[in-house]
């Protein structure tokens, strides 16, 4: 069941060496193996059995033994709304690429590539293989950075490249810790494997994967390639950025980080909550200041993915829950935000906001990508209806019991989502339309369906949420209870909490 997920990008590449294909055509065979892939996700997701917190549909295949890697793919209800959502966005990163972009068949392997690389961590069960598909997405968003960006590009990404090269160096001087101080015979990945190390070493290896997956969340203050990445990347390249590849830190915070250091993640839960407010904060304030779209969109990542790291520290069912919400609502979000920004810069050559006004007009303007500006402004702040209030009332519903002073505070963050967002929106759409912006080029409706799609399963799941926590709630349960074992103990030392948990 999982290996076609996987693999199919991979297979797909040999179709791009057919005679006779020109970027028109290398484009419908992209869409043909990413629309494949997306449905093969909800084959696998309508199977999925959620009441269970174990792995499912199980493929292990001995691969170079001696070395502890083998081939061991599983997905659980933390991976599978991943999966899912990965495979529909690549769907349309790829629909919103150009047909007459350059060098297509280069372009569209290196978009496989990622594919195959994040799908593959997001299911891989043993360290080594994780970190062979984590390494595996560098150097393919590198060149798409690189060959395809703007002016900046070739600054851009060699700063994401060498953020990331230091990102995986520290994942797996973590992961080789983990073996060999615990005595595993393999990278076979056990939420035991760490359990008999000591505190100090755990919170040694437990450092390095934090630090390591920061990077990649972005969390402050690694945070500082993202925004170059995103300004000078295209509109497909930081959809995916975005909206898929830093989930890839999210979810190595949670799955190896609360994981395999539930002893250690309890100790330095205060320390992680005050992060997570440090981070959620600086991409509030910083979003607030700037003058580009895309880039207050990338600094306002930054923000949501803080509240992440708040809910993972507080490690209860229900934040634990909102985590898995908040990092699908993040994607489809920042998804539909990247594409209205790209369609926006396309028609006005600009993305500055103190440039453009009144693109709301009905007439001469945008209104119509404006209306879904405004749905999609809503989400991110949270309104009631939308996607991004159910993740983040999940967040900090679970987190403030633990920790009531932070959660207030990304409260605030949340509050202030509302207001850069709403100056975007008012200086950019409202206003008077400038004679400079009065004979717009039609947006066609093949240009607004993305939009349309994002923003329809924004409000579905945010109306209807059961669809997707019924995949994840088994598994929130499950992941927080070694954490909650060792609260008890912690609990009798003065001025800490007693842990909500009764089991």
């Amino acid at each position: 069941m999982l290996g076609p997920l996987v693999w199919l990008p991979m297979v797909g590449v040999g179709l791009f060496f057919l005679p006779g294909l020109d970027g028109r055509r290398l484009r419908h065979v992209a869409l043909a193996i990413a629309g494949l892939g997306f449905l093969w996700s909800l084959v696998v997701a309508l199977q999925f059995n959620g009441q269970t917190a174990a792995l499912q549909f199980v493929q292990n295949l001995d691969w170079l033994a001696p070395l502890g890697l083998n081939y061991r793919l599983g997905v659980d209800g933390l991976s599978m709304p991943l999966v899912v959502m990965t495979g529909l966005l690549m769907l349309v990163a790829i629909y919103c690429t150009e047909p007459e972009v350059d060098r297509p068949r280069l372009y569209y392997i290196m978009v496989m590539l990622i594919y195959t690389g994040v799908i593959g961590a997001f299911l891989s069960q043993n360290l080594l293989l994780f970190f062979l598909f984590y390494e595996l997405e560098l150097i393919p968003l590198y060149l798409l950075i690189g060959i395809w960006g703007g002016p900046r590009r070739n600054y851009a990404a060699t700063k994401f490249v060498i953020y990331t090269a230091l990102s995986g160096v520290l994942i797996l001087a973590a992961f080789l810790g983990v073996v060999l101080l615990g005595g595993a015979r393999s990278f076979d990945y056990d939420g035991q494997m760490a359990s008999g190390l000591s505190m100090t070493a755990q919170l040694v290896l437990l450092g390095g994967i934090l630090i390591g997956f920061g990077i990649k969340v972005p969390l402050f203050p690694f945070h500082t390639w993202l925004p170059d990445a995103h300004v000078e990347a295209s509109t497909p390249v930081s959809i995916l950025l975005a909206g898929v590849l830093l989930k890839l830190g999210t979810y190595g915070l949670l799955r190896f980080g609360l994981g395999l250091f539930p002893e250690a993640w309890a100790a330095i839960a205060p320390f992680l909550a005050s992060w997570a407010v440090v981070s959620v904060l600086f991409g509030t304030f910083s979003a607030i200041a700037q003058k580009d779209m895309k880039k207050m969109v990338a600094y306002s990542s930054i923000g949501h993915m803080g509240f992440v790291l708040l809910a993972a520290a507080a490690a209860t069912p229900i934040s634990y829950l909102g985590t898995i919400f908040q990092m699908v609502a993040h994607g489809l979000i920042s998804g539909l935000l990247f594409v209205l920004v790209g369609v926006v810069y396309k028609k006005t050559k600009t993305r500055d906001i103190d440039t453009l006004k009144g693109l709301l007009n009905p007439e001469r303007g945008l209104p119509v990508i404006g209306s879904l500006m405004i749905l999609a402004v809503m989400a991110s702040a949270g309104m009631p209806g939308m996607m991004g209030f159910i993740s983040e009332f999940l967040i900090f519903r679970g987190s403030f019991e633990r920790f009531p002073i932070q959660t207030l505070l990304c409260m605030v963050g949340t509050g202030l989502t509302a207001v850069y967002f709403l100056l975007l929106v008012n200086k950019t759409f409202f206003g008077r339309l400038p004679e400079a912006f009065t004979n717009l080029p039609e947006v066609r409706w093949s240009e607004r369906a993305p939009g349309f799609v994002l923003a329809v399963l924004i409000v579905i799941f945010g109306l209807q949420p059961n669809w997707m926590a019924r995949w994840s709630e088994a598994t929130a349960v499950d992941a927080v209870k070694s954490v909650a074992l060792v609260r008890p103990a912690m609990a009798q030392l003065p001025g800490d909490q007693v842990s909500v948990y009764s089991n």
